[in-house]
């Protein structure tokens, strides 16, 4: 009953005329950066950092939220239409998506994904609802060793589910964590590592930090790349599936469902990786695996279900805990930061308006979604058209801006300018940017935690396995540090890198 009344005490925030402008505005970007192939959720909300400076914090937050799960509907349109995934999560659509367009099925491929999101995004969203308040309730009895814990196997479970090595993931993480220990020190309040620069005592920014590795570089490594533009030439029709499809599709959509938003809230799986196992299972419980790859629709309903219901699951550690499981939900974190809000256990309690506002905002998304994606199919379709010179231009311009609009000062543009250089470097040798990122938010939670909990047991390193819930979380991480060495492959990292699917 309480959670019911909190709910409408969310729609209540949700629903005034300022908080339902920005949810549109965020689904709205969500959706077209999800149509558009070389964008993503990440690099969105890094540019649009600079707009939270000028916006009430449940607005800005309403407004991020919607980017994140927005773009997991917008994928898909790409992947049915192109054979190009507008995102990582929608790569496995394209082996069935594509087929069934080019059998002239296009529109239930499309009303079927769009159906399956909003189904998996709204059971999401009540799972959200009913777990977050009962986690953070639990995180009340984390004291400083549990947050580090915490923190510390986050850092490394996302080294282990990542693309590239867990030797450059572990890298970017302590590249990451160094960049969180400049400015000065919260204790004695001494500069460090600023190198006598008055432009670092504050420390590396998180806006200008996204914005570069994010925004810029793909932009930077996009254009040496030949971007294919040709849409597959096909009547739209149909977008309403047949009793048929709905009967062959609703069992994956449960399924995808459940897996999705339980692997979501693990760190590190965000919504790529649950798409591949919801395919392996689809293709494991069908009675008729072959025609996986040759137009089957429920290889659709179950990626594009599990991906939304992942989005949905990926902020219940972010609002109950404080912790970030993807770049997308970092950026979040640090928006937070940005606001003057602490991320964690008590936000909850200490900001329900927010809490709730968000929640309740997203059930309203939803709907706004469906309403985007099918009507307005034509008008995507004429998107993809836009050509990708003027867009890339478009991008660079709006993190010029947005970089000197945070503290009209010139330094961060040249930040972010350095930071772009540096993620395409980055992404031209095989380095990830999402452990740095995610470092560079839970590093200052990270050193405070140690030092904290060195305080209270006089410098014994003993008490982070002395305490039952931080000797678990210690467990965890040393399990995913050690095991790369005994496990020829990771999970995800052959699906994600072969890229069969053009």
């Amino acid at each position: 009953m309480e959670t019911l009344q909190s709910l409408v005490y969310g729609f209540s925030i949700c629903l005034t005329p300022v908080n339902l402008l920005y949810c549109f505005f965020g689904v709205l970007m969500g959706t077209l950066v999800g149509v558009l192939p070389g964008l993503g959720p990440s690099a969105t909300i890094s540019l649009l950092l600079p707009m939270i400076f000028h916006a009430p914090a449940v607005s800005s937050i309403i407004m991020l939220a919607g980017i994140c799960y927005g773009a997991q509907y917008g994928g898909s349109t790409t992947s049915i239409l192109l054979n190009i995934p507008g995102e990582a999560s929608s790569v496995i659509t394209c082996l069935d998506g594509y087929q069934m367009a080019k059998q002239g099925r296009a529109g239930p491929a499309l009303g079927i994904a769009a159906f399956g999101s909003f189904i998996a995004g709204t059971v999401g969203i009540i799972g959200l609802m009913l777990f977050a308040p009962t986690l953070a309730r639990f995180a009340l009895r984390f004291g400083p060793p549990e947050f580090f814990s915490l923190a510390l196997m986050s850092l490394t479970l996302v080294t282990y589910v990542s693309k590239g090595s867990v030797i450059r993931s572990l890298v970017m993480v302590c590249v990451g964590l160094s960049l969180s220990l400049v400015g000065m020190d919260p204790i004695t309040s001494r500069s460090r590592f600023t190198f006598g620069l008055s432009a670092l005592l504050d420390g590396f920014e998180l806006v200008y930090v996204a914005m570069g590795l994010f925004g810029l570089s793909e932009v930077l490594i996009n254009l040496g790349q030949a971007m294919r533009q040709e849409i597959l030439e096909t009547r739209i029709k149909n977008l309403l599936p047949t009793r048929q499809d709905w009967k062959d599709s609703a069992k994956p959509i449960a399924r995808g469902t459940l897996l999705g938003f339980f692997l979501g809230i693990l760190p590190g799986f965000g919504q790529a990786i649950p798409t591949f196992v919801s395919y392996a299972i689809e293709k494991k419980f069908s009675k008729h695996p072959e025609r996986f790859g040759t137009g089957a629709i429920e290889g659709v309903a179950g990626p594009e279900s599990t991906n939304n219901a992942a989005s949905s699951g990926t902020f219940i550690p972010l609002l109950s805990l404080g912790i970030p499981v993807n770049p997308s939900t970092a950026v979040i974190v640090g928006a937070l930061l940005i606001l003057g809000l602490q991320p964690g256990p008590l936000l909850i309690n200490s900001r329900p308006d927010l809490f709730w506002g968000v929640v309740a905002s997203m059930y309203i998304g939803n709907v706004m979604l469906v309403l985007l994606n099918l009507p307005l199919i034509g008008l995507w379709v004429q998107m993809l058209k836009v050509p990708y010179s003027l867009l890339y231009v478009f991008i660079v311009l709006l993190c010029q801006i947005g970089a000197f609009s945070v503290n009209n000062d010139v330094n961060d543009v040249l930040l972010i300018n350095i930071f772009g250089l540096v993620g395409y470097l980055m992404k031209r040798y095989q380095f990830e940017g999402a452990p740095l990122i995610l470092a560079l938010v839970l590093g200052p939670m990270l050193e405070s935690s140690l030092r904290r909990s060195l305080m209270m047991s006089d410098g014994n390193p003993a008490i982070f396995l002395t305490r039952p819930i931080s000797a678990v979380f210690v467990a965890v991480a040393l399990i995913f540090l050690v095991s790369p060495l005994f496990a020829r492959k990771r999970i995800g990292k052959k699906a994600i890198e072969s890229g069969n699917w053009q």
